[in-house]
């Protein structure tokens, strides 16, 4: 800007020149417009790179304005007592000789003024004489050059107050993806141990109803293990590594219980090639098998899981035990409700009905 502002004048005398002959383009000319927007250039420096600082990034009001108002002082007297004299503003003094339009001197009164010289019988004209006053200390042009100092300083710290505004956003957007990074990591591996929990405890259960399946039940535990150990740390994880992952963990309960308990599962034969973040969906068919079984009473649990649409839905309904071994919902289930509102903010939907005897669960996400 300060680049253009710098060659307007150049072309702007060299266009006029072109067009009027009379015009002659002269570097002198040019020169005296840039000796005052030098000092305009100089004055925007200081301010930029010294003034406006102290009141965009380090809050110092008081600093700022006293140095700011001591500048536009100083700037006022150079103006005033720089410009060349044919600039300068004079006032005429109340004694001040008039002439009227047919070149008469004239009092102040507007009555025609004779001298010793100029009587009714000498009718020729004097030379005209004014007596000028002292010149004004401050013009139209100067008033005109400080308002355009404070316009210019107000721009400079508007620009600079919005620069600092976006970055200050920038930090702020990436902070709040750092730490949703660090929550993430924490609430997987808060997770994680608490599945591994209750799958022991299921095999600690195994070992003494059917040793056999108990060895079964490990080498399915191993496979889980090696799920959750080469994909748990990431973002998502292919629908189709999943749903094996579900498929693993189902024929790992199964073991565990006898007939009384009905257990259903659809999942899709062919998933798409989308990714779902990992142990999102095992928390709520963990907490159905924790919550949901009952040793003394005939029980079920149906899952079933369809896409369509570019989303998941996901629905789990099973049986209430009369008591349940922990508190309803468990860490597990309290963690993936916080991970669903850090993943995905409000494009999901989950809802649960606790009923008497029924709890459902349905979720709908977004796959990518």
């Amino acid at each position: 800007m300060w680049v253009m502002l710098f060659v307007a004048p150049i072309l702007s005398l060299y266009v006029r020149s072109l067009n009027d002959d009379n015009i002659v383009f002269q570097w002198n000319e040019i020169w005296m417009i840039w000796q005052k927007f030098a000092v305009f250039l100089l004055l925007f420096l200081v301010h930029n790179f010294l003034l406006a600082p102290l009141l965009v990034y380090q809050h110092k009001r008081v600093l700022y304005f006293a140095i700011t108002c001591s500048i536009l002082a100083v700037f006022t007297v150079y103006q005033c007592t720089t410009r060349p004299d044919d600039m300068r503003p004079r006032r005429h003094h109340p004694m001040e000789m008039r002439e009227d339009r047919h070149g008469m001197d004239m009092d102040r009164d507007g009555r025609p003024h004779f001298g010793e010289e100029d009587r009714p019988m000498h009718r020729h004209k004097h030379p005209k004489m004014r007596h000028n006053g002292p010149p004004l200390f401050i013009g139209e042009h100067d008033i005109i050059a400080v308002v355009m100092l404070i316009l210019m300083f107000g721009m400079n710290v508007g620009i600079k107050g919005f620069f600092k505004s976006r970055e200050d956003h920038k930090k702020l957007v990436a902070l709040e993806k750092e730490n949703l990074a660090q929550q993430l990591e924490y609430l997987k591996y808060q997770i994680n141990p608490h599945f591994l929990m209750n799958t022991l405890n299921n095999i600690h259960a195994l070992i003494d109803i059917d040793p056999e399946k108990a060895q079964e039940t490990v080498l399915e535990l191993s496979k889980m293990l090696r799920f959750i150990l080469y994909e748990g740390d990431k973002n998502g994880v292919p629908l189709s590594k999943e749903f094996e992952f579900i498929r693993t963990y189902i024929t790992l309960m199964r073991l565990r219980y006898t007939d009384k308990v009905s257990i259903s599962v659809e999942l899709p034969q062919e998933a798409p090639d989308k990714t779902v973040p990992p142990l999102i969906l095992i928390s709520f068919i963990e907490n159905a098998f924790k919550h949901g079984i009952s040793y003394q009473h005939p029980s079920f649990i149906d899952i079933r899981v369809d896409t369509a649409h570019e989303r998941l839905r996901f629905r789990c309904r099973n049986s209430k035990a009369e008591k349940s071994n922990q508190e309803k919902g468990g860490v597990g289930l309290a963690n993936v409700k916080q991970r669903l509102h850090l993943l995905y903010d409000n494009n999901f939907t989950l809802t649960i009905q606790d009923e008497t005897d029924v709890y459902n669960v349905e979720l709908i996400i977004p796959l990518t």
